[in-house]
């Protein structure tokens, strides 16, 4: 089978690429033609997903699908969330997100948070399905690590004594709230009709 992702981001797609195994053939928006910056007006992480790969459907008319993930910290009411990528301002940059965020929980001690992402999967003219994974854990008080990408070097999922960026990749995979959202997919992808 062939799909699009509705990504630019190169970290997302080589992640995505891994998980989906080999039998689908993942194309990213360069692959489709696609330069477009994709719009994102959504106000949670299931309509900005929707609007992404709607957009690409009726754009390039391509079975595809889209993701939106948001860091939700509990300290903070929930923020970044929707807005994660972009938290810092424009232009998106997760350097000075990680870093608005650490000084935004300097001295706070309840530190616990959740990395969630919601899948869209449009396929011909059937209705989206929708995928979702997430992952509980804490922000750390300082930056660890240089695997991953985002705020992967400040969060460290329950049960591990690491952030997402000490991790190697398979071992993220099998755990992160993308890698589960993802499995959902592969699942449904494979199933038998």
């Amino acid at each position: 089978m062939q799909l699009c992702f509705a990504t630019n981001n190169p970290h997302k797609l080589n992640e995505l690429k891994n998980l989906v195994g080999r039998s689908i053939l993942l194309q990213s928006l360069k692959d489709i033609g696609c330069s477009a910056e994709i719009p994102e007006t959504g106000d949670n992480l299931k309509s900005n997903s929707l609007e992404k790969a709607a957009y690409i459907k009726n754009h390039f008319n391509v079975n595809c699908f889209a993701d939106d993930t948001g860091l939700e910290v509990d300290a903070l009411g929930g923020a970044p969330g929707v807005y994660s990528a972009r938290y810092a301002g424009e232009p998106a940059n997760s350097l000075l997100n990680m870093k608005l965020l650490l000084k935004n929980l300097d001295g706070i001690k309840e530190r616990t948070a959740r990395f969630r992402t919601v899948i869209t999967l449009l396929l011909e003219d059937n209705a989206p399905v929708y995928f979702e994974g997430s992952v509980e854990g804490v922000i750390s008080l300082t930056e660890n690590g240089s695997e991953g990408f985002g705020y992967d070097p400040i969060f460290i999922p329950n049960g591990f004594g690491c952030t997402f960026a000490e991790m190697e990749q398979s071992e993220k995979s099998r755990i992160s709230h993308r890698g589960k959202a993802v499995a959902k997919l592969v699942n449904y992808l494979n199933k038998p009709y």
